[in-house]
Order: structure tokens, then sequence, then C-alpha cells
């Protein structure tokens, strides 16, 4: 039965890469299918309908509630101008200087990281920071791959992830903070070196693809200028909270809200600011909730008792135990993260990481860092992702372009990940 398990959930990768199905339908009917194939009853204990449907929906809850408030603050930087600010400040001290420049985007879009991912966060950083990097002579491509790398610098440190993966694997935050912390030096060396290399081995290009961007009218953020030199800090309340003092995720995040309306807001003005960033936060955060609904369902799905004992024998017979060969196997696997591939943590690669744990062939922490090292790539690298497809397309190359520009970066990003992992937990 394991090997028809494992057939099907083929079956479900090839229906997300042909995008037969959307990803979150696609998870969801292969949960249901693998409850049937363990012979999950369809009521009562370890069933269909109460255990896999409606206890493993809402089992990310503590996640979604941290995407929806991460995605609160992120409207609330937009709108105040404090992410604008920010990069223009650092764009007006690069000057004409297309490195300098290059590496000021990269520091903010890894600030807006830490609070948002996807394509709000390269948003944020990219409508000033990409056009601004073009126009000193950062090639398209480079400067696409900029915020990505950037944004990627901020993974480690970005609060509804560590909530994500602290739930699904039944780990408490401070392991997965530890890791992170752990994982973010690889990070930032690939990013400093992405910038560095590509902006000097490809010279500088002076063009800029968005002719409508000198044309289109200023935003409400534009009108009302820049933030107050304070506000800018907003973004490093959640973390220092959550870091530094080991505050909760959701007040951290709730006092990062608070902080950017009490210091850009006016009394008067804050009811309306407030109603109206949330509300339009649920709209950003909405596909991301969707799929952990998903994801959720298919990890109450794989840690079943009978796709446990299906699983196990097969899984166990492939899975290196040998650190350096733990290293090697997983590292040349990092292509399977990209195009919604079966180690992707954000679909299938979820149950997988489920399937390691609930069967005992690693520890949770080990497929923590294993999972981890691989969104380090997915975040910048996967042509599908939001962020990468929106970077590409606002710098007007296409997101193939990217991938091949910045894969070999998180991809040591990736190999020091599961070095750690290997040499802390095998």
């Amino acid at each position: 039965m394991g090997v028809v398990i494992l057939l099907v959930m083929a079956a479900g990768v090839a229906a997300m890469l042909t995008r037969r199905l959307p990803t979150a339908f696609t998870l969801v009917v292969l949960a249901v299918a693998i409850a049937l194939l363990a012979d999950a009853p369809l009521n009562g204990e370890n069933s269909v309908l109460d255990t896999v449907l409606q206890e493993g929906a809402p089992a990310l809850a503590a996640t979604m509630v941290a995407i929806i408030l991460g995605s609160w603050l992120g409207g609330l930087l937009d709108e105040t101008g404090i992410a604008g600010t920010l990069v223009r400040k650092i764009v007006e001290f690069g000057g004409d200087r297309p490195t300098i420049v290059a590496l000021g985007v990269l520091a903010v879009s890894a600030l807006v990281g830490t609070v948002t991912g996807s394509a709000p966060a390269a948003m944020l950083a990219g409508i000033v920071g990409i056009p601004a990097m073009i126009a000193v002579g950062v090639p398209k491509v480079t400067a696409a791959g900029t915020v990505l790398m950037g944004i990627a610098v901020g993974i480690p440190f970005e609060l509804p992830v560590w909530q994500f993966f602290s739930t699904a694997l039944d780990l408490p935050i401070p392991t997965v903070r530890g890791f992170m912390v752990k994982l973010f030096p690889f990070a930032l060396a690939a990013a400093l070196a992405y910038v560095v290399i590509e902006t000097r081995r490809r010279g500088t290009e002076h063009a800029w693809s968005l002719k409508a961007v000198s044309e289109r009218p200023p935003s409400r953020r534009e009108r009302l200028g820049d933030a107050p030199w304070y506000a800018l800090l907003a973004p490093l309340v959640p973390l220092v909270l959550a870091l530094g003092l080991e505050v909760a995720i959701i007040p951290s995040l709730l006092a990062g809200v608070v902080y950017a309306l009490v210091t850009t807001t006016k009394p008067r003005e804050m009811n309306k600011r407030l109603l109206r960033t949330l509300y339009g936060s649920f709209e950003v955060a909405a596909p991301p909730l969707v799929l952990f609904v998903a994801i959720g369902i298919l990890l109450a799905a794989v840690k079943l008792p009978g796709a446990v004992e299906a699983l196990q024998p097969l899984v166990k017979a492939v899975s290196p135990q040998n650190p350096v060969l733990f290293v090697l196997v997983f590292t040349l696997l990092v292509p399977l993260c990209l195009y919604r591939g079966p180690l992707n943590v954000f679909g299938l690669g979820a149950g997988i990481a489920g399937v390691l744990i609930a069967t005992g062939i690693y520890p949770a922490a080990a497929v923590l860092g294993m999972a981890t090292s691989y969104n380090q790539v997915f975040g910048v690298a996967d042509p599908t992702s939001t962020q990468t497809v929106w970077s590409a397309q606002y710098a007007g190359v296409t997101p193939q372009q990217v991938m091949f520009r910045t894969l070999p970066y998180v991809w040591a990003v990736a190999l020091g990940g599961l070095c750690v992992t290997a040499a802390l937990h095998l």
C-alpha cells in the first residue's frame, strides 16, 4: 500500500506541475486519497472526516493569524510611506554608484522580508528600488534578483515562517528560532556575494523597461511625503521583541502594527487607517491562508497510523542516515523544491516532512533544517512563486532568467543549512 500512496503523491506533483489543479486543491485531494488508502474510517478517531478534514483544516491556525498580522503590518509600511522612505533614503545615499545602491536596496528588502513575505515584500522594496537600481546602471535581471536575495536574508527572521515550522513540525519556537539564526549568515553571505559579483561582472546597463512608471500619477503614499525617521524603526519592532526579548510571535507582530500606526498617523485618522489596512491585509493574505488550510489537512493525513505504517519501510529504505550522504543527497535534490515540486515546503514538501517525522526516519529538528534550507531556495529562485514573478515582470525580464542567475547562490545557502543540520542532528 505504501507504493500506491507514493504513486498517488507523484500524480499530485504532476497535477501541480502541469497546473491542472491549483496547489491547495491538489493537497486536499491528496490528503483524502492518502487517508482512504490508509484504511481510515469516514468518521470517528483517525478518520477522513473528523481527523483529516475537521482537525486538519485549522491545525495551522496560529500561522494563519501570524500571516494576517504580517500582511497588516506590511500594508501599514506601504500606506504610511515607511517602506518607500527607507528605499529613497538608501538610493539618495548611494548616489550613482550601482553596487552601493543595490546593497542599500538589498538591506531594505531584508528588513521588509522579516515582516511579510511573498509579493508584498517584493513590492514594498521593489516599486522604488528596482527602477532606482536600473536607473544607475544595474542590469535588469540583477535588479530583480537583488530584491529577492534581500527578502531571502529576511526569511530566517520572518515571524510567520517561525510559526509555520513550529506548528507544522510540532517544534517549540526556540528550536525554530535557534536554527534560523544559524541559517541567517549563509543567506546574508550569499546575498552580498550576489550583489557584488553580479553588479561588477555584468557591468552597467542604462535602460528602463517600464515607460509607464514615469507617467503614472503619484500615489497617496508619495503625496504624503517621507515618514518620520523614528517611524522607520517599525519593521525592527517585532524582530527585537521576538528575537531579543523572546516575546510570543503574535504579540510581537501586533506591537509592530501599533508602533507603525502611532508614529505615522494623527489620532483622528487612526481608526480609518487601522480598518482600511486590516481589511486590505485579508485580501493579500488570502492565497497563503488557503494554502495553509490545505497543508494542515495533508499533514493530518500523512500522520494517520495506517499511512505511517505503510510508508515507513519505503521511506526508510531511501533516506540516507550517514551525515555526509545526507548532505550530498539532499543538496543534489534542491531543484525538486522548484516549480512547486515535491520538496516545496509550501506544498507536497510539507507532507513529506510530516512523513519523515511521523515514521521516525529523522528527528524533527533535522527535518526543520532540511525544510528551511529548501525554503531559502524556493523563496528566491522558484519561477512560480509570486515574489519572483512580480520582481521579474516589474524589471522587464522573465522569471526563468532570474532563476538561472540566483539559483547558484541560494543553492549554496541550502548546502550550508544542510551541513549545519547534519552536524547538529545526525
